[in-house]
């Protein structure tokens, strides 16, 4: 009974916390804004595969659609289409039957040839996604509340709601808000197993670890990290353990738990990976009933094309068939004289990379291995993918090899100006507490015991943005995301200290305790002043930039409608206007306009008769034509790093002519003789 109404106590005091109840109108607002700006985005681009797969793990328990990226954020999307869409699945098609990850086409398939209702499939699948940013934005509030104060937890919060990349990404079925959700919570289960390394926490980590890597492979990147972090848990331990043989007991059994919460994350990921390769067929069948062998589908592979992709399309689809052509090219290629694996071959680290594929190739037909095999082929294709880079437009060019400023650059104008002025003032206010403090390694060492969730944060933010930075893989901020809310929690940190610093000591004379209140709650009134000054520019931004969070560029570019100029694909123009252009051409009674369209919709099932499709190569249209921002600065951006591109593409005869309208943002309009 004591313990009931201690329960109903606590319940009753969170509930009716100002600071909780400022929280969850935060949190509703947001919700309001994500669903109300989503309700005429048209699917985008990596929704045409998403969708079709996360339907299929739930309805098929059938990995062979979009295994570049785990399932569970997927599975979240797919459960809700299920339950509340009840769609028609095709599984008739070449896409689905044939083709190798055929996840495009029978996203079209799914979505517009299947009879079904497109605008529902998408709604009910991103519901869950927004849902995600509820939670992601309660437990960030709740975390930062049980560690620091309600104020920080408030402010960081207000950050995370109202940040128009947020606003963005968490309105889509793709992995980018997942991703954040995944860091967050996986340094969440870290700082538990270092503060409190029971065996309760150990499994918690463990679990948290797990979830993680089950929502996006760069949270890969979370097993070096927990690694390091160790290391550093240890040395600032040291004088706390001290003799010579206490402490490096202490030390092998941080690395033991360590070891353990790693165990019981890939049995975690192998438990949930299990469920998606049930209906998956393992090998591949000949009409006799022989099964194909590694072999034989290696020599396939060796193949030049377009032979090599008949022969492999012929063969009935599986998941060794898959494996063995997506990673047909990985690390050099087939290992026929299996010297990859040997240590004394004398083969270069990158080749030796190969091995990997062997086993992974080896594992599928292995009903144990299995789960654990489809898991590495998503990491390696993961790796593939960004080794390989991404044609993209940025900055007047053109480019797959990448740019080491794009994310610096890209994150100084989506990020709204209001809260770099803000983070600027915590910089500084940091760089001064620093400079007046203690300066030592030992003062180091225990400002990092006292403060090893601050200490992760930063080490996190720079460890994540010096890989993404390395990377060529350049398709959008969206890819550092998951530092965004450390980011946050520093800088209102650093704000909230700023805000309540007092140099004086404590009063022992009425003239000290007139000075203390003067200092309290007069001479501080400039700072409040811009500090609200600030929040308020900040929330006026998410609500004048609604519903086009996704094309957001801050002043420093002129606005939204210059920022196509500057950067396109995920960060200005994923295809989500084309409900609006179906909505522009019915209102203005356009009965023909021909179209570039770059995204995941369909023109022909939004536009009827009235689209034509375009390219540059087909020369000048007559009357109405449109074109996505993303192909209109493709063709325009200067080519570099060897990227060359075809002529008739660089719509040459469009540069005399000025839009006329846009749908949306990203589509503009014209109206040519």
């Amino acid at each position: 009974m004591v313990s009931y109404m201690h329960k109903k106590l606590i319940l009753s005091d969170f509930f009716m916390s100002k600071t909780n109840i400022y929280a969850g109108v935060i949190l509703c607002i947001m919700f309001v804004l994500l669903i109300s700006s989503a309700w005429n985005d048209s699917a985008i681009m990596d929704e045409l595969a998403h969708i079709p797969a996360g339907y299929s793990y739930i309805a098929k328990q059938d990995y062979r659609l979009n295994p570049e990226h785990p399932p569970l954020f997927k599975d979240l999307s797919g459960l809700f289409i299920f339950i509340f869409a009840h769609p028609n699945f095709p599984t008739n098609t070449d896409a689905w039957n044939r083709y190798l990850n055929g996840q495009w086409d029978q996203g079209s398939a799914f979505l517009y040839g299947a009879g079904n209702n497109p605008d529902r499939i998408v709604f009910w699948g991103r519901l869950p996604i927004m849902l995600l940013a509820m939670l992601f934005g309660g437990l960030l509030y709740w975390y930062i509340k049980k560690r620091y104060s309600s104020k920080i937890a408030l402010l960081t919060l207000f950050f995370f709601a109202f940040s128009p990349t947020f606003l963005a990404h968490s309105r889509f079925v793709t992995t980018d808000l997942a991703a954040a959700f995944g860091f967050f919570i996986g340094i969440i289960g870290l700082v538990t197993l270092l503060e409190k390394p029971t065996l309760k926490h150990i499994f918690l980590a463990g679990l948290l670890l797990g979830i993680a890597q089950l929502l996006k492979f760069s949270l890969v990147l979370l097993f070096p990290i927990y690694g390091i972090i160790t290391l550093v848990w240890i040395w600032v331990e040291r004088p706390y353990w001290k003799g010579v043989i206490r402490f490096p007991f202490f030390a092998l059994q941080m690395l033991g738990k360590l070891a353990v919460v790693f165990a019981v994350a890939f049995v975690a990921i192998i438990a949930v990976y299990s469920y998606h390769v049930i209906h998956y067929p393992a090998v591949s069948i000949k009409p006799g009933g022989v099964p194909w062998t590694k072999e034989e589908l290696t020599r396939i592979v060796k193949l030049p094309e377009p032979e090599r992709t008949q022969k492999m399309t012929d063969v009935p689809l599986s998941q060794m068939r898959d494996t063995v052509y997506i990673l047909s090219s990985f690390a050099g290629g087939p290992d026929p004289e299996d010297i990859t694996c040997d240590p004394k071959s004398g083969v270069s680290l990158g080749r030796h990379l190969r091995c990997l594929t062997e086993f992974t190739i080896w594992a599928t037909d292995k009903p144990m291995l299995r789960p654990l095999a489809q898991y590495l082929l998503g990491v390696q294709m993961v790796v593939q993918r960004a080794s390989g880079g991404n044609t993209t437009y940025f900055l007047g060019e053109v480019s797959a090899g990448g740019w080491i400023y794009y994310f610096p650059v890209l994150y100084a104008l989506k990020e709204t100006l209001a809260f770099h002025i803000l983070t600027l003032t915590a910089l500084l206010f940091a760089f001064w507490r620093i400079l007046k403090g203690e300066k030592s390694f030992g003062a180091f060492r225990r400002w990092i015991h006292e403060n090893i969730f601050e200490f992760i944060s930063i080490f996190f933010i720079l460890f994540y943005w010096a890989y993404s930075i390395k990377s060529p893989l350049n398709i959008g901020v969206r890819h550092v995301l998951p530092t965004f809310p450390f980011i946050y929690f520093l800088v209102s940190r650093e704000i909230h200290r700023w805000l309540s610093y007092m140099e004086q000591a404590a009063p022992e004379t009425w003239w000290e305790w007139l000075v203390l209140l003067y200092k309290r709650y007069i001479a501080s009134i400039p700072k409040y002043i811009f500090i609200w000054t600030m929040l308020f520019w900040i929330f006026a931004s998410a609500i004048y930039t609604f519903p086009a969070y996704l094309s957001y560029f801050n002043e420093l570019t002129g606005g939204s409608s210059n920022g196509y100029m500057y950067a396109v694909d995920s960060n200005y123009d994923w295809g989500q206007d084309l409900i609006r252009l179906q909505k522009y051409v019915r209102d203005h009674r356009v009965q023909h306009i021909a179209l570039d369209y770059f995204g995941g919709g369909s023109p022909g099932y939004y536009l009827k008769d009235r689209v034509e499709g375009w390219g540059s190569a087909k020369g000048q249209p007559h009357g109405y034509f449109a074109i996505s921002a993303t192909f209109l600065e493709g063709a325009y951006g200067k080519p570099v790093a060897g990227f060359i591109r075809n002529p008739q593409d660089e719509y040459e005869w469009l540069k005399p002519f000025r839009p006329i309208d846009r749908a949306g943002e990203s589509i503009l309009i014209y109206k040519l003789p």
